[in-house]
C-alpha cells in the first residue's frame, strides 16, 4: 500500500520559485504579454498522453499560484492515482497570460515526477508478495533531491538516506583509503553518534563475513550474482539489513527478492526515470478567451 505525506510548502515554495525565475529571466514572458490580452482569462485542462501514477500536483499549483495568486486550480485525480491515457488530472482557472507562463515550469515537475512514480511503481509490483522494498538512492538531480524522493514513496516505494548527514554508509573508496573495514567500521563508530546507523558495501562474501564479524547495522551488497545473494542472506541470517544494488531492472527485481534481501536500491529511479507525458489543453468544449468586466 501506498504510504506518503504531501511535502511542507516551505519545502517546495523555493524550488518552485527558482524554476520560475529561470524561465522569467530578466524581463518576463514576452510571447504571453504580447500576444495575450491583459484581461483575457480562460480554463486549461491537465491531461495524461499516457497512463501511469501522478505525482507533484502541489508543485504543479504551487506554480501557477505564484506567477498569479488568483489561479483557481481544481485537482481531480490527486498524487499517487492511477490514471489512464487522456484522463484529465486537473483543471486551472484564471488570466491566461498567468497559466501560459506557468505552464512550462509546471509541466516539467509535473511529466519529471510522475515519471518516477509511475517507473517506482512498476518495479514496486514486480516484487510483490516478497518482503523486499524498493528503495531510492542520492542518484537524484541536483536541487530537486526532496520532490524526487517524494515521487518514489508516491509510487510505493521508499527512501534511502536523503544526504550524508543522516546515515554512515562506508563504501569501497572509504574502504581502500581507510585500509580495510574493520578499521573503517570502528572509525565510524567512535564518531558518529548512538542515533546513527552504520552500513558497509561490500562486493564479496568474504568481505561480508569481515562486515558481520565487526558489527553493522546493514549491508549494501553491491552487483552480487543471485546465488551470492541468497548466500549472503543465509549468511547475515538476521543481524543486519540487507541492500541488494546494482543493475536492477524490472525484469531482474523479482528473482533479486527472491534471494530474501530486505531491500532492493535502484538509482535510475531518480537520475533517468522516462517523464510521463501530459500536456496542459484548451477543453474541447471551452471557450478561448473571456474577458473580465
Amino acid at each position: 500500500m501506498k504510504s506518503f505525506a504531501p511535502l511542507p510548502a516551505i519545502v517546495i515554495e523555493p524550488i518552485v520559485r527558482t524554476a520560475l525565475l529561470e524561465d522569467l529571466g530578466r524581463c518576463g514572458d514576452l510571447t504571453s504579454d504580447a500576444v495575450i490580452p491583459c484581461d483575457c482569462t480562460t480554463t486549461l485542462v491537465l491531461k495524461a498522453r499516457h497512463p501511469g501514477v501522478v505525482a507533484g500536483l502541489d508543485v504543479v499549483a504551487l506554480a501557477f499560484l505564484l506567477v498569479d495568486p488568483a489561479t483557481d486550480v481544481h485537482i481531480r485525480r490527486p498524487d499517487g492515482s492511477d490514471i489512464a491515457a487522456g484522463e484529465t488530472i486537473a483543471t486551472v482557472c484564471g488570466l491566461a497570460r498567468g497559466l501560459l507562463t506557468a505552464e512550462r515550469t509546471a509541466l516539467n515537475f509535473l511529466s519529471r515526477l510522475s515519471g518516477i512514480a509511475t517507473a517506482t511503481a512498476a518495479i514496486v509490483d514486480a516484487v510483490r508478495g516478497h518482503k523486499a522494498k524498493i528503495v531510492c538512492t542520492r542518484k537524484t538531480t541536483p536541487g530537486l533531491r526532496a520532490l524526487e524522493k517524494y515521487a518514489v514513496r508516491v509510487g510505493g516505494g521508499a527512501n534511502h538516506r536523503f544526504g550524508l548527514d543522516d546515515a554512515v554508509l562506508i563504501k569501497d573508496n572509504h574502504i581502500a583509503i581507510a585500509g580495510d573495514i574493520r578499521t573503517a567500521v570502528g572509525r565510524a563508530r567512535a564518531a558518529a553518534g548512538h542515533m546513527v546507523k552504520i552500513e558497509v558495501e561490500v562486493d564479496t562474501l568474504e568481505q561480508l563475513e569481515v562486515a558481520l564479524r565487526v558489527g553493522v547495522d546493514a549491508v549494501l551488497l553491491d552487483n552480487m550474482s543471485l546465488e551470492e545473494l541468497t548466500r549472503a542472506v543465509q549468511m547475515v541470517d538476521g543481524r543486519a539489513i540487507t541492500e541488494a544494488s546494482g543493475r536492477v531492472t524490472p525484469k531482474m527485481a523479482p528473482a533479486i527478492a527472491a534471494t530474501g534481501v530486505d531491500l532492493i536500491s535502484v538509482g535510475w529511479l531518480t537520475h533517468s526515470a522516462p517523464i510521463l507525458d501530459i500536456g496542459l489543453d484548451m477543453p474541447v468544449d471551452g471557450n478561448i478567451c473571456t474577458h473580465l468586466n
